[in-house]
């Protein structure tokens, strides 16, 4: 059985920047990946817009992603790619399949879970009516368009207003398609607000809120579909169903963390997020085992991916290497209250030093206060002209005045 320190599941930008960080403390590390390059998602993120938090300038995709990779490439840390990890042991035991290796049994110190997350099929969602082609996940279609070049329609409607689709949204319309509009069950969108006014109000492209897909229509190939609005339930409204001729659906309408490693494992995973519970070094319920970014809980921008990401990597090596961390033996929880839907990490160890607290709030407010308390005190509070699910909020506590729950919740 090969030995390492640490070993990262996914060569993704959170599995990069985490053995970066578990290698600059010393540890012998391993990548993981199953794809046949590193970068994961990046590959195909060929829009610019990543890269202005981490390097102050703003990067494609593929080039944030190569900058990790040189920076790799100047250590130590071993990489297997086309190799999928099969299991992940409560001793840091992890069983990898390769074309190279076969089956191959490995041990470490700590394991990193970076493996991302997938999006939501037409089946998840249980789309109506017939099963045509013309139907694709956002990411596939900007796959195909970016990695394989095929236009996969020409007349394009898109469900769900998450990031991916309005950048596919640009996309397309810059290959010559024609985006009839975005469907939004939602009365607000799941998407950064930049994205809502570079990918849609910049190319005249209109957004339906509060509407959704009723049914598809067409065989072999998609030849349109209803939609219609909906009510306080986010039930169609069929008395009000309309027709859209078009050869081609994009779905945009969530992401899953992949975490199917995980099934049977003691592992505890989050109702809200499904992503593991973790403290604030995102080391999960089981002890020796990480998680960070997308596989964690779904981000916004990849640039908090990779900060994040180096403190479950630089936790993992100091676990392998040297134990647990000291503290004062204290946890305490992290809750959340009115209008906030979750808040990350899950716990907190006391101690001294600062810890941030990442959350999403459940709805569009404006006007509002941002509070975390902790035994009736508060803690941090500040007011906001507006907050959104599509954004990602931080707070940064001190971990002396923590002696208790702490709970983050909205001022409405």
């Amino acid at each position: 059985m090969t030995r390492f320190d640490v070993i990262v599941i996914g060569g993704g930008p959170a599995g990069m920047a985490a053995a970066l960080a578990a290698d600059a403390k010393g540890a012998k590390v391993l990548v993981i990946e199953r794809d046949v390059r590193l970068g994961g998602i990046l590959n195909q993120c060929i829009h610019a817009g990543f890269g202005l938090h981490y390097f102050g300038e703003e990067l494609t995709g593929p080039e944030y992603a190569d900058r990790f990779e040189k920076r790799l490439a100047k250590t130590g840390v071993k990489v297997m790619l086309g190799a999928m990890a099969l299991s992940v042991g409560r001793e840091g035991e992890v069983v990898v399949l390769s074309p190279e290796e076969g089956l191959t049994h490995l041990k470490a110190g700590a394991v990193v879970l970076a493996m991302g997350c997938r999006e939501r099929t037409a089946g998840a969602i249980a789309l109506a009516g017939t099963r045509p082609a013309g139907i694709y996940t956002a990411g596939m279609a900007q796959k195909m368009c970016n990695i394989e070049g095929y236009l996969v329609g020409r007349r394009i409607v898109i469900l769900g207003s998450g990031d991916i689709g309005l950048i596919m949204a640009r996309r397309m319309t810059l290959e010559g398609a024609h985006v009839e509009r975005v469907i939004e069950l939602m009365p607000y969108s799941a998407g950064l607000k930049r994205n809502i006014v570079q990918c849609l109000e910049d190319f005249g492209i209109p957004i339906d809120y509060s509407h959704t897909v009723t049914r598809v229509v067409g065989k072999p190939r998609m030849e349109g579909l209803y939609y219609a609005p909906v009510d306080e339930n986010r039930k169609p409204v069929l008395s009000e169903e309309k027709f859209i001729p078009c050869d081609c659906l994009l779905l945009s309408v969530g992401l899953i963390p992949e975490n199917d490693i995980l099934s049977g494992t003691d592992i505890v995973l989050s109702r809200v997020t499904s992503g593991a519970e973790v403290d604030e070094n995102r080391m999960t319920t089981v002890p020796g085992v990480f998680s960070c970014g997308n596989v964690l809980h779904v981000h916004d921008l990849v640039d908090n991916v990779s900060h994040e990401s180096e403190i479950a990597g630089a936790a993992a090596a100091e676990y392998a290497l040297h134990g647990a961390p000291v503290t004062d033996g204290n946890v305490y929880a992290v809750g959340v209250g009115r209008g906030v839907r979750y808040a990350l990490p899950q716990r907190i160890h006391g101690g001294e030093g600062s810890v941030e607290i990442f959350f999403r709030t459940d709805n569009v407010y404006k006007n509002c206060k941002v509070v975390a308390e902790c035994g009736g005190r508060t803690l941090w509070s500040k007011k906001r002209m507006i907050v959104a699910p599509g954004e990602m909020e931080k707070i940064v506590l001190d971990k002396r005045d923590i002696d208790g729950e702490v709970t983050v919740r909205l001022e409405i």
